[in-house]
């Protein structure tokens, strides 16, 4: 039976806590299904271990291969230095090209087969734009980096729940301005592939909220669940894919309901990520569909008031491991 390849991690903004959970997680490692390597700046993850008084042996390797052997007495370091030292709390602009090269790495690992997976800390996009980072976020620069723009679907997901926001970084009023049949069809469409492919569901059950109350009520709540979704859902069923709605959102989440689907199909941001928040804040994972490797990553943010202080929850990037390993599992198994 052949090894199982490695995860990429990446550094993601190294002035928040996502070195503290790289930290944690390898201390963690016993709970993990498979290895990852830490594509990061070996100096810094040492300060900051040392500053927390962490034992956490560290070995600086050049190839992904090397950290199935080492993961389990040393967490393995692909190099990828700082411009400037990190300061918990105090995120600087001059370590944007840092932090944007280890998820280039990253990506790159995946593509050419070395790692199975890429998993992202989380990063602050403010201070990349400062750097002059061109893309809303992790997701669209992944996206552009596979030539696959405009192909990626944001899915979050928890054991209990997945969600998929058609919709996503917009005002509440342009969410409905811009709310198209044909996006809700492509992220149906790429979420039931993803389900199938990545996670073993043989034929997916996808629930699709209507926009509005109550779905709309025949038009007299407003008329784009009856002209928009409808049309939408109508469209994935001629496809073969199993879909219902539109479906009152307030009635949509609750466990009885949850037990009809295996994804909501959501048409804006906090539609979709309130639930999921509510039912598991700790242990949420993010997962870009619709790209030809995979991607997790913790669903949170930076947390720069905690950095440095070594109480942040690994929780969310435990989970974010996790779903990689079985995904990469999965999707092995597809002929």
């Amino acid at each position: 039976m052949s090894t199982p390849k490695p995860l990429a991690l990446t550094m993601g903004e190294p002035a928040g806590i996502g070195g503290e959970l790289t930290l944690l997680a390898w201390q963690r490692r016993r709970l993990l299904p498979r290895p990852f390597i830490a594509v990061d700046d070996p100096h810094r993850l040492r300060r900051l271990a040392a500053r927390l008084g962490w034992d956490v042996p560290m070995v600086e390797v050049d190839c992904a291969a090397d950290a199935v052997g080492i993961f389990d007495r040393a967490l393995p370091i692909l190099p990828q230095c700082l411009s400037v030292p990190a300061e918990p709390g105090r995120p600087d602009p001059a370590n944007a090209p840092a932090v944007i090269d280890s998820i280039r790495r990253a990506v790159q690992l995946a593509q050419a087969g070395d790692c199975a997976a890429l998993v992202t800390n989380p990063i602050h996009k403010a201070v990349l734009y400062q750097a002059g980072f061109g893309f809303p976020g992790h997701t669209e620069y992944l996206a552009h980096l596979l030539g696959q723009d405009g192909a990626e679907v944001m899915m979050l997901a928890c054991p209990q729940l997945r969600v998929v926001p058609v919709t996503i970084h917009v005002s509440l009023a342009q969410a409905a301005a811009s709310l198209r049949t044909e996006a809700i069809v492509h992220a149906g469409r790429v979420a039931a592939a993803a389900l199938q492919r990545d996670f073993g569901i043989s034929r997916p059950r996808l629930a699709v909220a209507g926009l509005n109350p109550h779905a709309g009520e025949d038009g007299t709540m407003g008329t784009e669940d009856r002209d928009i979704v409808a049309p939408a859902v109508a469209a994935l069923q001629a496809m073969g894919i199993d879909a219902k709605g539109p479906l009152p959102a307030d009635t949509l989440f609750h466990a009885r309901a949850r037990a009809e689907y295996d994804l909501a199909l959501c048409m804006y941001h906090d539609q979709a990520l309130i639930p999921i928040k509510t039912i598991d804040f700790d242990g949420g994972v993010n997962v870009t569909l619709g790209l030809p490797v995979i991607r997790t990553s913790p669903d949170h943010g930076t947390a720069f008031a905690l950095a440095g202080s070594g109480q942040a929850n690994p929780d969310s990037l435990m989970a974010a491991l996790t779903m990689a390993a079985h995904m990469a599992d999965n999707r092995s198994r597809v002929p």
